[in-house]
């Protein structure tokens, strides 16, 4: 088998000789041979290429010089001894005719060193059948929802993502993306020639000195609903492109960074679905559902990481119960647990429900919901429904902070997440209690109490920490360390704010909520007072059943 990773590889060459190629596609999660060969700040893409070829042995390899990551790449794969065959393949910034003409030579540097490391000849008629298989007609598909992905490479999980979440894959203009190729090659025509034209009409790659195909085609296209835009971490050329792009378009666009592993599927697969939801929205294309009973009771859970919440509502958006409990170690049984006690309090049967509504981390293992909604949507509803004149939704959970912009209808038009961070979390609260000594529910009343303004720099929870170890044994009073995590994650709240362009007036939900000193420093640095609910932990529930309610009504 020879590897290969970039879509301008002519892996059909090798395939003429009798091999199988096969695309790089890492499965595994972790760099730990790749991180004592490269630096840490090298793309995690190429790494976990690295990562790989080393664990499977993959003895051929090729590569293109797309960036400096892959010739970086490339320099170490030289050194391993188990390597047989490497080759990396000049790729030309420009597609016009001496970059076609450049492009078609090292088609045939290719076979030629192929050739000589393999002792086969070159087979022409197989390359020419394969080449006409490569190229036969696609049709596109336009669906409900049409998306368009965007960026670096992204892995097929993204897409499944996508498809799962009710979206339909328009154009994918990443490094993984080609265009379908509609004509057969002619016997007359040279096959290497016409496959170095076919491999460099792909949709361009940033490398490529005339990028601006990828914007017309966005700007172009009529029956586009939004915008994918994928980076991934210490890719700085495709996030130069994305601030870029940002401006020019006035579709819904999202914003997609990951390490390339599987480590945060879990929170792209919830952007990406709160995305869809959105989009759905806003076209109004939502189906209707009709309920043969005449009394509606639905339940709303909320299975975040540190509690599952429930409300039980009814036909007149009534709260008749709800529960608030933590997460235990199995997200299905606490959910049971939860809804029991809503139940309880609401004084009726679980066969009384009409219809359940799941949402947060865990609504993926709630196998007795009717429906899985992600929290963005459901905080969004659940703060509207509380006060129509919210515009921007504060919520910060067990493990995760969420802005979310809404509109005057209550529809979310921008949301940003902090990625895999505890910083200014519920989690984060946790540790420092330990630290100070003080449970969760008093850090907020004590602080309020603050004589000296200290200063917590880190966002980071392990550095936060250290600072705060420091200050105790500066003796300083609990009290104005208090006060300073308060405006540490006061300061991570706000830069989100402004990233979304968040507008007055503000609700904060979610546990963190609950803690005066943390709204009292926010409400400061905003210039107005933040509405918090009376029980600002079951906005998402609330919100996930209401949006249960709307389902069966139609």
């Amino acid at each position: 088998m020879v590897g290969y990773v970039c879509k301008y590889t002519p892996y059909l060459v090798i395939e003429s000789f009798g091999e199988k190629a096969e695309r790089i596609e890492p499965e595994v999660n972790n760099y730990e041979i790749a991180n004592s060969l490269t630096h840490s700040n090298i793309c995690s893409y190429a790494k976990l290429v690295l990562e790989d070829i080393i664990r499977r042995e993959i003895d051929k390899v090729i590569l293109t010089n797309c960036c400096d990551s892959i010739r970086r790449l490339y320099d170490i794969l030289e050194t391993l001894s188990f390597i047989r065959f490497l080759h990396i393949i000049d790729l030309p910034r420009k597609r016009d005719q001496r970059g076609r003409l450049l492009f078609k030579n090292e088609i045939i540097r290719l076979i030629n060193r192929y050739e000589d490391f393999s002792g086969k000849g070159f087979d022409r008629i197989k390359f020419r059948s394969l080449l006409n298989s490569m190229t036969s007609s696609v049709e596109r598909r336009y669906k409900d929802l049409n998306i368009v992905l965007i960026g670096s490479r992204c892995k097929d999980s993204l897409i499944k993502s996508v498809e799962e979440s009710g979206g339909s894959i328009l154009y994918n203009l990443t490094c993984t993306g080609s265009k379908p190729q509609y004509r057969p090659i002619g016997l007359t025509e040279d096959p290497i020639e016409a496959y170095a034209n076919i491999l460099l009409d792909s949709y361009p790659c940033i490398r490529m000195d005339d990028i601006k195909e990828r914007l017309d085609i966005i700007t172009g296209e009529k029956r586009i609903d939004g915008v994918i835009y994928h980076t991934v971490k210490f890719c700085d050329l495709y996030s130069y492109e994305y601030a870029d792009i940002k401006d020019k378009i006035n579709i819904p666009l999202l914003k997609v960074e990951t390490d390339y592993t599987d480590t945060s599927e879990g929170q792209m697969r919830t952007r990406i679905q709160a995305f869809i939801e959105a989009l759905r929205g806003r076209n109004n294309r939502e189906k209707e559902f009709k309920n043969a009973k005449k009394k509606l009771i639905v339940a709303g859970i909320d299975s975040g990481s540190t509690s599952t919440n429930v409300v039980i509502l009814d036909s007149d958006r009534k709260i008749l119960g709800y529960s608030i409990l933590p997460t235990g170690a199995k997200s299905l049984e606490s959910a049971y647990k939860a809804l029991e006690e809503a139940l309880k309090m609401a004084k009726i049967n679980i066969e009384d429900l009409s219809y359940i509504v799941a949402t947060g981390y865990g609504r993926i293992s709630i196998s007795f919901a009717n429906l899985e909604v992600t929290e963005i949507t459901c905080h969004a509803k659940g703060a509207f429904f509380l006060n129509r004149e919210i515009r921007t939704v504060i919520d910060i959970g067990g493990q995760d902070s969420k802005i979310i912009k809404i509109d005057r209808d209550g529809n979310v038009i921008d949301f940003v997440m902090n990625d895999k961070c505890s910083a200014g979390t519920g989690r984060f609260l946790e540790n420092m209690s330990r630290v100070l000594e003080i449970p969760v529910e008093r850090m907020g009343e004590e602080s309020l109490d603050w004589k000296e303004d200290l200063e917590i720099s880190s966002m980071c929870t392990v550095f936060a920490e250290s600072e705060v170890i420091s200050l105790i044994a500066k003796n300083k009073d609990r009290r104005d360390i208090l006060h300073a995590l308060n405006k540490s994650i006061v300061r991570r709240i706000v830069s989100f704010i402004e990233r979304i362009e968040g507008e007055s007036r503000y609700m904060m939900t979610g546990g963190v909520a609950k803690n005066i000193g943390v709204v009292r420093c926010l409400e400061e640095r905003l210039g107005e007072k933040v509405i918090v609910p009376d029980e600002p932990q079951i906005v998402g529930a609330l919100g996930s059943a209401l949006i249960g309610l709307e389902r069966l009504e139609g």
